[in-house]
């Protein structure tokens, strides 16, 4: 029993200090982002890096979600005689839940890892040391701008994704089902707004790419310099940025509804 209790003491211990050196080092990123911002060169290229070689992605998945739930939405619809109310059905279950959401999970399994990866090679071959000993700051350098590359790219790529998902439920519903296009585009005008639903559909994006950034960084910065801890690092990121963006989308999604109330 003593020794459980001693197990289950030290492991305590130990996450809440990774806990504490990740609230440390989310501080010391958020301090340097402003300076990141003048190191234009290296913020597009790395907003080219998360970002854009994540669209393939982002647009095929897109697609796909919303031909599913074209294809769902319908047989549930015509069941009731609402089967027009599809362009609606489809777009505010992209805009407010969907989109941010498999768009935040899919941006931390190719982008986040990745990102985690490359820091994390960069610690085992002692590149960020090496700047540390040449007087730069590897935080402000290497950091900052992927963590800020995250922020920007993901609500961008939750509107690609809702945006294609939409396409892909017209051509199920419109040119394969046969629901007049007109009834289909005007529902969903009609009922999607843009304030209270499109702003924080973006909204939750830009809170999911800040904690992506922020866990990508953290496991590449302090992963363990060898391939062994690079790799643990990686799958930490993915597991970790999935299960946030899930509780964080439960918490969001509760504020929202009662903000709305």
């Amino acid at each position: 029993m003593r020794d459980l209790l001693a197990a289950l003491g030290a492991s305590t211990l130990s996450v809440l200090a990774r806990l504490g050196l990740a609230a440390l080092f989310s501080c010391a990123v958020l301090a340097r982002v402003a300076g990141s911002l003048r190191r234009t060169r290296l913020l597009v290229r790395e907003i080219h890096f998360a970002g854009v070689r994540s669209l393939a992605i982002i647009v095929v998945s897109g697609l796909f979600v919303g031909m599913v739930l074209a294809v769902q939405g319908y047989e549930v619809l015509q069941r009731f005689g609402s089967a027009d109310a599809l362009g609606s059905l489809v777009a505010l279950s992209l805009v407010r839940e969907l989109g941010p959401v498999v768009a935040a999970l899919l941006f931390a399994g190719r982008a986040g890892s990745a990102v985690t990866a490359e820091i994390g090679l960069m610690r085992a071959t002692e590149q960020l040391a090496a700047m540390d000993m040449m007087a730069v700051d590897p935080v402000s350098r290497v950091v900052a701008p992927r963590f800020l590359a995250a922020v920007v790219s993901l609500p961008l790529l939750a509107v690609i994704f809702s945006s294609a998902g939409v396409i892909g439920a017209y051509l199920v519903g419109v040119e394969l089902i046969g629901i007049d296009a007109g009834a289909f585009w005007s529902q969903m005008r009609a009922s999607v707004d843009f304030r209270l639903d499109v702003l924080n559909g973006l909204f939750k994006a830009v809170v999911f790419g800040v904690a992506v950034g922020l866990i990508s960084v953290f496991e590449g910065y302090h992963a363990a310099p060898t391939a062994e801890g690079v790799s643990s690092a990686t799958t930490r990121t993915v597991v970790i940025s999935s299960l946030s963006v899930l509780t964080l989308d439960f918490i969001l999604t509760v504020l929202m509804f009662r903000g709305l109330n």
